[in-house]
């Protein structure tokens, strides 16, 4: 709505209303008002705003910034520290920033590393904000998780690199800012795909009443419960028909390469840039709830096809839909370190290995990391801290942000209870807090609930949640348009 719309707008509702103040009077209100929307104006201009749309159009940017990575660096992902030698594709923050018509903002934005603490996260949602002004609660940050990138955090056997790591909020905060000054109007497109063959559950029943985690599958029994196959596939098309970003989410664990020992963004990554040639636009996946859910039959190259073939067909099908209001909304919510029982877990691991590790020194390692781990637990067992549930609506569509490895089966039924026909989790969002099971794979066991530094919350964490998420997707649903828009 423009200045003159907006006091003529006034000057109808004055009248309507039965306002018979003199001319004078309105004339110093509307000169009030002109002044303080044209300093506004100037705000959102400094802040970067498009000047190419016209009022009332939705707008998009898209842009990606890349990570140096070297060879010194120990990578994320497995249980001791290792390096690789080289690189396939590119280490990338990629983020795309959406515009409504009425001028709100959200941005979003991927980084190829396995997780990031909410220390350097919430650092580079701030000065986003400063320098794009999107809000700070409509700024999601997203890691794809991809195990062959330098780890950016502390877990396991080996500390974060800590260099690169602040490297990484550096990068988040470039790509946004360079999207922000990209945007330009757009329509969007949208359709929910489906890719069934790229992973499954991985939290195999044994024979013996174990979880699987690794090793052979031989004793193999049954999962323990859901895959999700669904692929949404949001793209923005410029006013010519390109592409100026296209949006995925799929849930399967991001381990696999095209080669072996690089670092790489991994599969989901390299199916994205290797779709940008082809499409004219900048990629994205966010990795979605992803937690019980691996890759055991293909190979990295396989999974890349199929991934990118998923994304085309539904790129294929997808039909334009209205956007007339983009709102984001975060909720600090309080987790604990779980009181757990040191012998127990220790039985737990120690069993495992025994019967699916054939060489004793691997064996003993992994116990001796898990043993560390817990040492470092134990002063802190019911220490509370604070971390993130965010949830954003984009038109008629909703992404909601969990800042854990978050179990399969809790995204599931965020999807079906939320108000939103088309919701979609993207986990390991703006922190990190390790893995969240729900209650019954807790009860089950395996290595996704040894306590360790990658699994400390206690159980209950995920289903509370799933209600803080859903209770955040019911408010965005349920505000009146006049109140979403005008935040």
């Amino acid at each position: 709505m423009g200045l003159s719309s907006f006091l003529n707008d006034r000057l109808c509702a004055a009248s309507l209303n039965g306002d018979d103040r003199g001319r004078g009077e309105f004339a110093e209100v509307t000169t009030v008002m002109f002044r303080n929307l044209l300093t506004i104006s100037m705000v959102l201009a400094s802040a970067g705003v498009g000047v190419s749309g016209k009022a009332g159009e939705l707008m998009a940017g898209a842009a990606a910034a890349n990570l140096k990575a070297d060879d010194s660096l120990v990578i994320g992902g497995g249980i001791g520290p290792h390096k690789y030698n080289g690189q396939e594709g590119e280490l990338r923050a990629t983020a795309v920033v959406i515009q409504d018509p009425q001028g709100a903002k959200v941005a979003l934005i991927e980084c190829d590393v396995l997780m990031v603490n909410r220390d350097v996260l919430d650092r580079a949602a701030h000065e986003i904000e400063k320098a794009t002004g999107v809000p700070f609660d409509n700024i999601l940050i997203n890691a794809t998780h991809t195990h062959h990138a330098p780890t950016t955090v502390t877990v396991h056997g080996y500390h974060r690199e800590e260099a690169f790591t602040q490297q990484v909020g550096d990068k988040v905060v470039e790509a946004a800012v360079a999207a922000n000054k990209r945007l330009t109007p757009v329509t969007m497109d949208f359709r929910l795909g489906e890719e069934s063959s790229v992973g499954r559950n991985s939290r195999l029943l044994l024979a013996n009443g174990m979880i699987y985690w690794t090793g052979s599958q031989e004793d193999f029994v049954r999962p323990t419960g859901p895959f999700d196959p669904e692929l949404p596939v949001w793209a923005f098309r410029r006013k010519d028909g390109s592409v100026e970003a296209l949006m995925f989410n799929h849930s399967t664990h991001t381990i696999g390469t095209k080669k072996p020992g690089v670092r790489s963004p991994g599969f989901y990554g390299m199916a994205a840039q290797e779709l940008e040639p082809e499409l004219g636009g900048t990629v994205l996946f966010f990795e979605g709830a992803s937690g019980s859910t691996h890759n055991l039959e293909l190979n990295g190259p396989e999974m890349t096809t199929r991934i990118k073939q998923a994304v085309l067909d539904a790129l294929g099908r997808a039909k334009p839909q209205p956007v007339d209001v983009v709102r984001g909304i975060r909720k600090e919510v309080t987790i604990k370190v779980r009181d757990f029982d040191d012998a127990k877990d220790d039985a737990a691991v120690t069993a495992y290995e025994a019967h699916k590790i054939k060489d004793p020194k691997t064996a003993q390692f992994v116990i001796d990391v898990f043993r560390d781990m817990r040492k470092e637990l134990a002063p802190l067992k019911g220490q509370e801290r604070k971390t993130w549930v965010q949830a954003i609506r984009i038109g008629d569509t909703a992404v909601v942000g969990v800042p854990a490895e978050f179990f399969t089966v809790l995204g599931q039924d965020i999807k079906r209870r939320s108000p939103f026909r088309f919701t979609y989790v993207f986990e390991l969002a703006n922190d990190y807090i390790g893995y969240v099971p729900d209650r019954k794979g807790h009860e089950l066991g395996g290595y996704q609930t040894w306590t360790g530094l990658h699994s400390f919350v206690p159980p209950g964490t995920g289903e509370m949640i799933v209600d803080e998420a859903l209770s955040l997707l019911k408010t965005l649903h349920d505000e009146p348009p006049a109140t979403v828009q005008a935040r």
